[in-house]
Protein backbone atom coordinates (compact mmCIF):
# COMPACT_ATOMS: atom_id res chain seq x y z
CA UNK A 1 0.00 0.00 0.00
CA UNK A 2 1.29 3.49 -0.85
CA UNK A 3 0.58 6.34 1.49
CA UNK A 4 0.65 10.02 0.56
CA UNK A 5 1.79 12.13 3.52
CA UNK A 6 1.30 15.81 4.08
CA UNK A 7 4.51 17.89 3.88
CA UNK A 8 4.26 18.94 7.52
CA UNK A 9 3.97 15.40 8.91
CA UNK A 10 7.67 14.75 8.99
CA UNK A 11 8.45 18.27 10.18
CA UNK A 12 6.19 17.66 13.16
CA UNK A 13 7.92 14.33 13.87
CA UNK A 14 11.31 16.05 14.03
CA UNK A 15 10.21 18.97 16.18
CA UNK A 16 9.50 21.36 13.32
CA UNK A 17 12.99 21.04 11.80
CA UNK A 18 13.40 19.12 8.57
CA UNK A 19 16.44 16.82 8.92
CA UNK A 20 19.37 17.29 6.53
CA UNK A 21 19.03 15.40 3.24
CA UNK A 22 15.37 14.71 3.93
CA UNK A 23 13.78 15.54 0.58
CA UNK A 24 10.67 13.44 0.84
CA UNK A 25 9.86 11.13 -2.06
CA UNK A 26 6.51 11.42 -3.74
CA UNK A 27 5.62 7.81 -2.93
CA UNK A 28 6.50 5.78 0.13
CA UNK A 29 5.62 2.27 1.34
CA UNK A 30 3.45 2.58 4.40
CA UNK A 31 4.20 -0.90 5.79
CA UNK A 32 7.94 -0.17 5.76
CA UNK A 33 7.38 3.09 7.63
CA UNK A 34 5.21 1.32 10.19
CA UNK A 35 7.86 -1.37 10.73
CA UNK A 36 10.51 1.31 11.27
CA UNK A 37 8.31 3.13 13.80
CA UNK A 38 7.86 -0.17 15.65
CA UNK A 39 11.65 -0.67 15.73
CA UNK A 40 12.11 2.84 17.13
CA UNK A 41 9.54 2.30 19.88
CA UNK A 42 10.89 -1.12 20.87
CA UNK A 43 14.40 0.35 20.99
CA UNK A 44 13.24 2.93 23.55
CA UNK A 45 12.03 0.20 25.94
CA UNK A 46 15.14 -1.63 27.18
CA UNK A 47 13.05 -3.99 29.29
CA UNK A 48 10.76 -5.00 26.44
CA UNK A 49 7.32 -3.75 25.46
CA UNK A 50 3.95 -5.41 24.84
CA UNK A 51 2.19 -5.63 21.50
CA UNK A 52 -0.70 -3.59 22.89
CA UNK A 53 1.63 -0.75 23.87
CA UNK A 54 3.35 -0.88 20.49
CA UNK A 55 0.00 -0.70 18.67
CA UNK A 56 -1.08 2.26 20.85
CA UNK A 57 2.15 4.24 20.41
CA UNK A 58 2.27 3.58 16.66
CA UNK A 59 -1.45 4.29 16.26
CA UNK A 60 -2.02 0.90 14.61
CA UNK A 61 -4.89 -1.51 14.92
CA UNK A 62 -3.89 -4.70 16.70
CA UNK A 63 -4.16 -6.94 13.64
CA UNK A 64 -1.73 -4.78 11.69
CA UNK A 65 0.63 -4.51 14.67
CA UNK A 66 0.66 -8.28 15.19
CA UNK A 67 1.33 -8.95 11.50
CA UNK A 68 4.28 -6.56 11.48
CA UNK A 69 5.63 -7.89 14.79
CA UNK A 70 5.36 -11.48 13.58
CA UNK A 71 7.37 -10.60 10.48
CA UNK A 72 10.05 -8.71 12.42
CA UNK A 73 10.43 -11.60 14.87
CA UNK A 74 10.71 -14.10 12.01
CA UNK A 75 13.45 -11.97 10.41
CA UNK A 76 15.13 -11.74 13.86
CA UNK A 77 15.02 -7.95 14.01
CA UNK A 78 12.83 -8.34 17.09
CA UNK A 79 12.60 -11.03 19.73
CA UNK A 80 9.55 -12.05 21.78
CA UNK A 81 9.99 -13.38 25.31
CA UNK A 82 7.80 -15.83 27.21
CA UNK A 83 5.77 -12.96 28.66
CA UNK A 84 4.91 -11.68 25.18
CA UNK A 85 7.16 -8.60 25.39
CA UNK A 86 9.24 -7.49 22.43
CA UNK A 87 12.85 -6.31 22.39
CA UNK A 88 15.44 -5.75 19.68
CA UNK A 89 16.83 -8.89 18.05
CA UNK A 90 20.30 -10.01 17.10
CA UNK A 91 19.96 -8.90 13.48
CA UNK A 92 19.90 -5.32 14.75
CA UNK A 93 23.23 -5.85 16.50
CA UNK A 94 24.64 -7.35 13.30
CA UNK A 95 23.64 -4.32 11.27
CA UNK A 96 25.05 -2.00 13.94
CA UNK A 97 28.25 -4.02 14.03
CA UNK A 98 28.68 -3.66 10.28
CA UNK A 99 28.07 0.08 10.49
CA UNK A 100 30.43 0.55 13.44
CA UNK A 101 33.16 -1.47 11.76
CA UNK A 102 32.80 0.49 8.54
CA UNK A 103 33.07 3.81 10.37
CA UNK A 104 35.75 2.99 12.93
CA UNK A 105 36.77 -0.47 14.00
CA UNK A 106 38.05 -1.24 17.51
CA UNK A 107 41.76 -0.79 18.15
CA UNK A 108 42.29 -3.31 20.93
CA UNK A 109 40.90 -6.65 22.05
CA UNK A 110 39.27 -4.88 25.02
CA UNK A 111 37.59 -2.37 22.69
CA UNK A 112 36.28 -5.21 20.57
CA UNK A 113 34.86 -7.10 23.55
CA UNK A 114 33.14 -4.00 24.93
CA UNK A 115 31.61 -3.29 21.54
CA UNK A 116 30.40 -6.85 21.09
CA UNK A 117 28.89 -7.03 24.59
CA UNK A 118 27.19 -3.68 24.02
CA UNK A 119 25.76 -4.77 20.67
CA UNK A 120 24.54 -8.22 21.68
CA UNK A 121 23.94 -7.71 25.41
CA UNK A 122 25.92 -10.91 26.11
CA UNK A 123 28.98 -11.22 28.33
CA UNK A 124 32.13 -12.02 26.35
CA UNK A 125 35.27 -13.85 27.42
CA UNK A 126 38.73 -14.42 26.02
CA UNK A 127 40.66 -17.48 27.17
CA UNK A 128 44.12 -18.95 26.58
CA UNK A 129 46.33 -21.73 27.87
CA UNK A 130 48.11 -20.38 30.94
CA UNK A 131 50.72 -22.74 32.38
CA UNK A 132 49.09 -25.56 30.43
CA UNK A 133 45.53 -24.93 31.67
CA UNK A 134 42.64 -23.21 29.84
CA UNK A 135 42.17 -19.93 31.70
CA UNK A 136 39.99 -16.84 31.34
CA UNK A 137 42.18 -13.85 30.49
CA UNK A 138 39.58 -11.13 29.81
CA UNK A 139 35.90 -10.55 30.64
CA UNK A 140 33.33 -7.96 29.57
CA UNK A 141 29.86 -8.31 31.08
CA UNK A 142 26.67 -7.78 29.07
CA UNK A 143 23.29 -6.77 30.47
CA UNK A 144 21.43 -9.71 28.88
CA UNK A 145 23.67 -12.42 30.32
CA UNK A 146 23.13 -14.01 33.71
CA UNK A 147 26.07 -13.32 36.01
CA UNK A 148 28.43 -16.31 36.14
CA UNK A 149 30.30 -15.74 39.36
CA UNK A 150 33.19 -18.12 38.69
CA UNK A 151 34.02 -16.97 35.16
CA UNK A 152 36.44 -14.22 36.11
CA UNK A 153 39.96 -13.41 34.94
CA UNK A 154 42.27 -16.16 36.13
CA UNK A 155 39.63 -18.89 36.36
CA UNK A 156 41.24 -22.12 35.11
CA UNK A 157 38.93 -24.89 36.30
CA UNK A 158 36.20 -26.93 34.62
CA UNK A 159 37.51 -26.81 31.05
CA UNK A 160 35.37 -29.87 30.24
CA UNK A 161 32.21 -27.98 31.32
CA UNK A 162 32.74 -24.56 29.71
CA UNK A 163 32.50 -23.63 26.05
CA UNK A 164 35.77 -21.71 26.15
CA UNK A 165 37.48 -24.69 27.78
CA UNK A 166 36.07 -27.07 25.17
CA UNK A 167 37.26 -24.82 22.33
CA UNK A 168 40.79 -24.79 23.74
CA UNK A 169 40.79 -28.52 24.48
CA UNK A 170 39.69 -29.14 20.89
CA UNK A 171 43.00 -27.65 19.68
CA UNK A 172 44.94 -30.41 21.49
CA UNK A 173 45.80 -33.80 20.08
CA UNK A 174 43.75 -36.69 21.46
CA UNK A 175 46.60 -37.99 23.65
CA UNK A 176 47.36 -34.49 24.98
CA UNK A 177 43.69 -33.98 25.81
CA UNK A 178 43.46 -37.35 27.54
CA UNK A 179 46.51 -36.56 29.67
CA UNK A 180 45.07 -33.19 30.62
CA UNK A 181 41.69 -34.62 31.62
CA UNK A 182 43.32 -37.38 33.66
CA UNK A 183 45.35 -34.82 35.59
CA UNK A 184 42.63 -32.16 35.94
CA UNK A 185 39.66 -34.46 36.47
CA UNK A 186 36.10 -33.92 35.25
CA UNK A 187 34.16 -32.85 38.30
CA UNK A 188 30.40 -32.37 38.12
CA UNK A 189 29.11 -28.77 38.19
CA UNK A 190 25.47 -29.46 37.30
CA UNK A 191 23.34 -32.46 36.45
CA UNK A 192 24.25 -31.92 32.78
CA UNK A 193 28.04 -31.82 33.19
CA UNK A 194 29.94 -34.34 31.08
CA UNK A 195 32.07 -36.38 33.45
CA UNK A 196 33.40 -39.11 31.13
CA UNK A 197 36.17 -38.51 28.56
CA UNK A 198 34.27 -40.49 25.91
CA UNK A 199 31.24 -38.20 26.24
CA UNK A 200 33.44 -35.11 25.93
CA UNK A 201 35.20 -36.53 22.85
CA UNK A 202 31.82 -37.06 21.18
CA UNK A 203 30.78 -33.51 22.13
CA UNK A 204 33.94 -32.02 20.63
CA UNK A 205 33.55 -34.07 17.45
CA UNK A 206 29.97 -32.82 16.94
CA UNK A 207 30.83 -29.17 17.50
CA UNK A 208 34.03 -29.31 15.45
CA UNK A 209 31.87 -29.56 12.31
CA UNK A 210 30.61 -26.00 12.80
CA UNK A 211 33.66 -24.66 14.63
CA UNK A 212 31.45 -23.26 17.38
CA UNK A 213 31.69 -25.11 20.70
CA UNK A 214 28.90 -24.95 23.25
CA UNK A 215 27.75 -26.03 26.65
CA UNK A 216 24.13 -25.86 27.67
CA UNK A 217 23.70 -25.78 31.42
CA UNK A 218 26.80 -27.93 31.97
CA UNK A 219 28.68 -25.34 34.02
CA UNK A 220 25.83 -23.38 35.61
CA UNK A 221 22.11 -24.16 35.54
CA UNK A 222 20.12 -21.90 33.22
CA UNK A 223 23.20 -20.54 31.46
CA UNK A 224 24.57 -21.47 28.04
CA UNK A 225 27.87 -20.55 26.48
CA UNK A 226 29.31 -20.71 22.96
CA UNK A 227 32.93 -20.27 21.88
CA UNK A 228 35.12 -20.12 18.78
CA UNK A 229 38.85 -20.50 18.25
CA UNK A 230 40.28 -17.13 17.22
CA UNK A 231 43.89 -18.24 16.86
CA UNK A 232 45.17 -21.82 16.67
CA UNK A 233 48.95 -21.46 16.86
CA UNK A 234 51.63 -24.15 17.01
CA UNK A 235 52.44 -23.13 20.57
CA UNK A 236 49.44 -23.86 22.85
CA UNK A 237 50.26 -20.74 24.87
CA UNK A 238 49.48 -18.62 21.79
CA UNK A 239 46.06 -20.16 21.15
CA UNK A 240 43.09 -17.89 21.83
CA UNK A 241 39.33 -18.45 22.02
CA UNK A 242 36.39 -16.06 22.28
CA UNK A 243 33.20 -17.03 24.12
CA UNK A 244 29.81 -15.52 24.90
CA UNK A 245 27.50 -16.44 27.79
CA UNK A 246 23.73 -16.08 27.61
CA UNK A 247 20.46 -17.40 29.04
CA UNK A 248 20.10 -21.06 28.13
CA UNK A 249 16.89 -20.30 26.23
CA UNK A 250 18.77 -17.96 23.88
CA UNK A 251 21.43 -20.45 22.88
CA UNK A 252 18.72 -22.97 22.06
CA UNK A 253 16.53 -20.60 20.05
CA UNK A 254 19.16 -18.56 18.24
CA UNK A 255 21.93 -21.07 17.54
CA UNK A 256 22.23 -20.33 13.76
CA UNK A 257 22.43 -16.58 14.43
CA UNK A 258 24.91 -17.04 17.29
CA UNK A 259 27.23 -19.26 15.27
CA UNK A 260 27.26 -16.74 12.44
CA UNK A 261 27.99 -13.86 14.81
CA UNK A 262 30.77 -15.69 16.66
CA UNK A 263 32.49 -16.80 13.46
CA UNK A 264 32.50 -13.23 12.22
CA UNK A 265 33.72 -12.02 15.61
CA UNK A 266 36.67 -14.42 15.43
CA UNK A 267 37.73 -12.93 12.10
CA UNK A 268 37.32 -9.36 13.40
CA UNK A 269 39.21 -10.04 16.63
CA UNK A 270 42.20 -11.88 15.17
CA UNK A 271 44.11 -8.77 13.94
CA UNK A 272 43.73 -7.14 17.38
CA UNK A 273 45.51 -9.87 19.33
Amino acid sequence: MVEQRRPDDRLRKHGGIRPRGSDEPTKMIQSVQRALRIMEIVGRHSGGVSAQRIAFECKLNRATAYNLLRTLVYERYLRRDAAGRYSLGLEVSDRYSELAQAMAGPRTCGDFMRRMSSETGYSTFVAKFVEGRPAVTSVTEGNRSPHVEDLIVGFDDGAHATALGKALLATLQFTERAMFLKAAGMRRFTGKTLTEPEALEHDLMVYSESGVYAEMGQFQDGVGCAAVVVRDADDPADRVVLAAAMPLSDIGRFWPVLTKRLRRAAVELQPLL
